[in-house]
């Protein structure tokens, strides 16, 4: 009887590389399958209305999943979308149109100033406490000498105008690192975060200045539940606002370069 395996016809490269072939499509149509969790039922970009999950190939089937720190479960997909309302309006009706800002641009959540919903809790260290947190609550943690102290300092916009005076900085705990800088506004008892790597510290000036923002723009970021930590929701906001304000701080910003 014929045998491949001791006949000399059997080719072991073929057979692994037909082998492998075969995997690599089932692992493309898992994962089309999981991707489809989160973000669907997709909407018609024109009507608004939701479209159909797919056929019963591609659709995934429900999965709950354990949430960190005892928050429950969510089970996805659940053919839901999400309930908040964009304020935006399309500039055509065509598919894929651009999408023009509502009412205050760094305040619609579109564009380079769109965020997702995250958990409303801080992001936490292995063996408890807050992961991020002001200097003035974080014992053990100080300002390199070597480097420029940005503690006192004034913060100005783009336009050159002074929005307030950093107060304090937010450091990591595990990166050992600034986060944020926490500005107190002028005329004000208001205090808002601006993200470290959108500023730039002058030792020689003693001036803070954040680029992504007019010195008026700080009042509207946002404010902070609690004085003393920033959950993961809250840090999604104020690094849209800012990354908002790199094209919509004002009108020129929007306009093409040539």
């Amino acid at each position: 009887m014929y045998n491949p395996l001791f006949s000399g016809a059997f080719d072991a490269a073929e057979l692994v590389t037909e082998a492998f072939t075969l995997f690599f499509i089932g692992l493309v149509l898992y994962l089309r399958r999981e991707d489809r969790r989160e973000g669907y039922p997709l909407e018609d970009d024109v009507s608004g209305r939701l479209e159909p999950m797919g056929t019963l190939f591609w659709a995934s089937k429900p999965k709950t999943f354990i949430l960190h720190n005892g928050e429950g479960t969510v089970t996805v997909p659940d053919g839901r979308r999400d309930d908040w309302e964009l304020k935006a309006k399309r500039t055509a009706r065509a598919d894929g149109s651009p999408l023009q800002p509502v009412g205050d641009p760094l305040q619609a959540g579109v564009g380079p100033g769109a965020y997702a919903r995250r958990a409303k809790h801080p992001d936490m260290l292995t063996h408890g406490g807050v992961k991020i947190a002001p200097l003035r609550v974080s014992k053990g943690f100080s300002v390199d000498p070597k480097s420029p102290n940005p503690i006192g300092m004034k913060v100005v916009g783009a336009d050159g105008v002074a929005a307030g005076v950093v107060s304090d900085v937010w450091i990591d705990r595990t990166e050992f690192m600034i986060r944020y800088l926490e500005v107190a506004l002028a005329g004000s008892d208001t205090k808002v975060l601006a993200p470290m790597p959108m500023a730039i510290v002058s030792r020689g000036k003693k001036t803070v200045t954040v680029r992504a923002l007019l010195g008026s723009q700080f009042s509207g970021a946002p404010v902070l539940e609690n004085p003393d930590q920033i959950t993961f929701d809250e840090e999604e906001r104020v690094a849209a606002y800012y990354g908002g304000g790199l094209l919509y701080a004002s009108p020129d910003r929007a306009e093409p370069y040539l």
